[in-house]
């Protein structure tokens, strides 16, 4: 957010309308002129999966203006192509829902025959424009509209997934910061309490430690010898009691902050430490730190009956609540640039009604 009062300098860039060589070499002229203001190469980070697949496929030349995780080899690609990262987990034992990435109507239907309904459609790269959006089709004819627009495309760039019972309680999330020196990796574990759609990010979530989540994490990333901030989301399946893990957001994670450790050290500032050649200090996680984004109030009225909750209940939930996504008490331009492109955006819909 350009409102926060901590921005010293800002910079805009069409990086969808503009060539991609020309996006690089505006990241480098940014990067030469925050060295030479501040005497040392900045720091490039995003919460971004397309741009994390930039800065990779460009990490060579990026490298000589700015400083960034690098990791042994390029994966970061992989791992945010739903596909390939699922290969990549299977080939390292870290368990996975069934998946299958089809290339014709036929694989689509066998995929249905094995698994049933309900079923998980995920895009499968994100760098490419041709994408579905992530869904839970229930029934043939959701999946048909799913898939459709993609289904016409000469490839498919998306993946069907089995649909692991639950609720949103078995969904536990890491965030994780891998740095420069082998096997060095810390990683929080949490665990979602509320989200905001049935395949959406979570609204309303507490830290909390499990052992086999933080341990098949650093195995995973140590493997692939990952460098950078890492977020990752698991599902316990009751039926077989493995922790399978559904998403690697192999970059900055938006809910980052529910993992900051007893002296509040989060992910980005190890990466910071690390990056600028201080030293990381010893941390530890904050169990039951709740963490809340403020578009959880939907959850109010939510249209399934299983994501309700009651005015009661949700006021009583807000009272553990230790950081708000948005809202801050130092800073509190963000908030309200967002508050403000809610109104507007509301105000838009209503009159597009009319």
């Amino acid at each position: 957010m350009f409102s926060s009062r901590y921005w010293e300098d800002k910079a805009r860039w069409d990086f969808v309308g503009r060539p991609e060589l020309e996006s690089v070499r505006f990241l480098g002229e940014v990067g030469t002129r925050l060295a030479q203001k501040h005497g040392s190469r900045p720091i490039l980070l995003t919460p971004s999966d397309w741009f994390a697949i930039f800065i990779e496929r460009h990490s060579d030349y990026l490298a000589e203006y700015f400083r960034f995780p690098r990791p042994t080899s390029p994966v970061v690609a992989s791992l945010l192509n739903k596909w390939e990262m699922h290969v990549l987990a299977t080939h390292h034992d870290i368990p996975t829902p069934i998946t299958a990435r089809p290339t014709s109507r036929a694989e689509v239907d066998e995929f249905v025959a094995q698994t049933g309904f309900p079923l998980v459609v995920k895009p499968a790269d994100p760098y490419l424009p041709a994408r579905p959006a992530k869904a839970i089709a229930r029934s043939r004819p959701e999946l048909e509209d799913a898939i459709q627009e993609a289904m016409s495309r000469e490839s498919l760039n998306f993946i069907l997934q089995e649909y692991i019972p639950g609720g949103v309680n078995n969904v536990w999330m890491c965030n994780g910061y891998f740095g420069r020196g082998a096997g060095h990796g810390v990683v929080f574990t949490g665990k979602k309490l509320r989200q905001l759609s049935s395949t959406g990010i979570a609204s309303f979530a507490v830290c909390e430690s499990n052992d086999t989540v933080g341990s098949q994490t650093h195995r995973f990333m140590t493997a692939l010898g990952y460098r950078g901030c890492v977020g990752i989301g698991y599902r316990h399946d009751i039926r077989d009691g493995a922790y399978k893990v559904l998403d690697v957001n192999a970059r900055v994670s938006s809910v980052f902050r529910l993992f900051a450790g007893a002296n509040d050290l989060d992910v980005v500032r190890l990466c910071y430490l690390d990056l600028s050649g201080q030293p990381i200090g010893e941390t530890a996680a904050q169990d039951g730190r709740n963490w809340l984004d403020e578009r959880d109030i939907r959850v109010l009225l939510s249209s399934r009956r299983e994501d309700r909750v009651s005015v009661r209940e949700w006021v009583k939930s807000l009272r553990g609540v230790q950081e708000l996504q948005w809202l801050a008490r130092d800073d509190l331009g963000p908030f309200g640039a967002w508050l403000r492109r809610k109104i507007v955006r509301k105000a838009s819909d209503l009159a597009g009604r009319r």
